[in-house]
C-alpha cells in the first residue's frame, strides 16, 4: 500500500498524481501509439469508431469515479461526526462528574482530563499511521471502575449518577465507532478497477489519428484531469491520514476548557 503519499502535503500529492498520469500518457503517445494504431489503421472512419466507444466507456467510468468519490467523502464525514459525538459526550460526562462530592469528583475529572490529553497527544498520531490506539481503553476502564464505585447518598445524587452513566455509555459507543474508523478505506479491488479504467481511457485516446502535438496537448489535459480525480479520491480515503483528514480539534477545544477551570 502506498501510504507514504499521505506524508506529502496536499499540494505535492496533487502535483505528483497529475505528473504521473501526464507523463504516462505522453510516453505512451510517443512510443506505444504507433504500434496500437496498426490494429485499426485500415478501419473506415476509425476516429469516429474510437470516439463512440470512448464516449460509452467514459459514461460508465465517470459514474464509477463519482460513486467512489461520494463513498470516500461519506466515510470521512461519518468519522468526523463520530469524533464530534465522542467529544460532546465526554464534555457532558465531565460536567456531570465535576458535580460529584470530593474525592470522587476530583478523581473522576482528573481521569477524564488525562484521557483527553492522551487522545490528543498520543492516540491521534497513532491513528494517522493506521494504528488503533490501545491505551485509551485502559484509561476508559479505569474511569468506569471509579465511576461505579460511587454510591449516591440522596435523590439528587441518584439523578446525577444516572445521567453520568448515560453519558458514559454514549461516550463508549462513539469511541468504539472512532476506533473502527481508523482503518476504514476503499477496498483494494475498487482501486484496481479505477486504475485500470484510467489506463484504458488513455489507451483509447492513443488510438485517435491526429498529429503528435495534438495528442500531447489534448491527451495531456485529459490525463491531468484523471490524475486530479484519482488524487481527490485518494486524499479523502483513509479518514485519519494526510492533510485532508479528521482532526482532533473537538478534543483540543474540550481540553482547553478542562484545564481552564
Amino acid at each position: 500500500m502506498l501510504y507514504w503519499v499521505y506524508d506529502l502535503t496536499t499540494t505535492n500529492f496533487a502535483i505528483l498524481m497529475i505528473a504521473v498520469f501526464v507523463v504516462f500518457y505522453w510516453l505512451g503517445a510517443i512510443f506505444l501509439r504507433p504500434f496500437l494504431r496498426q490494429f485499426i489503421k485500415s478501419t473506415r472512419a476509425a476516429n469516429d469508431v474510437v470516439g463512440y466507444i470512448l464516449s460509452c466507456f467514459c459514461v460508465f467510468y465517470g459514474l464509477l469515479l463519482g460513486l467512489i468519490a461520494v463513498t470516500a467523502y461519506q466515510n470521512g464525514s461519518d468519522t468526523a461526526a463520530n469524533v464530534t459525538r465522542e467529544a460532546a459526550a465526554l464534555s457532558a460526562l465531565y460536567e456531570d462528574v465535576s458535580r460529584y462530592p470530593d474525592p470522587y469528583g476530583q478523581n473522576l475529572t482528573w481521569l477524564l482530563r488525562d484521557y483527553t490529553r492522551y487522545t490528543i497527544k498520543y492516540a491521534w498520531p497513532l491513528q494517522q499511521r493506521g494504528i488503533v490506539p490501545a491505551e485509551g481503553t485502559i484509561r476508559a476502564q479505569a474511569f468506569q471502575e471509579k465511576l461505579l464505585d460511587f454510591q449516591p447518598q440522596n435523590p439528587a445524587e441518584e439523578i446525577l449518577h444516572a445521567e453520568a452513566l448515560r453519558q458514559f455509555n454514549n461516550f463508549l459507543e462513539a469511541r468504539r465507532m472512532r476506533l473502527f474508523s481508523v482503518n476504514t478505506c476503499i477496498p483494494a479491488v475498487m482501486w484496481y478497477v479505477v486504475i485500470l479504467g484510467a489506463v484504458l481511457t488513455m489507451v483509447m485516446v492513443w488510438l485517435f489519428d491526429m498529429k503528435l502535438l495534438g495528442h500531447m496537448l489534448l491527451g495531456g489535459m485529459l490525463a491531468a484531469y484523471l490524475g486530479t480525480m484519482i488524487f481527490l479520491i485518494a486524499a479523502m480515503d483513509n479518514p485519519f491520514r494526510g492533510e485532508v483528514s479528521v482532526s482532533a480539534e473537538p478534543f483540543e477545544a474540550l481540553y482547553k476548557h478542562m484545564v481552564s477551570e
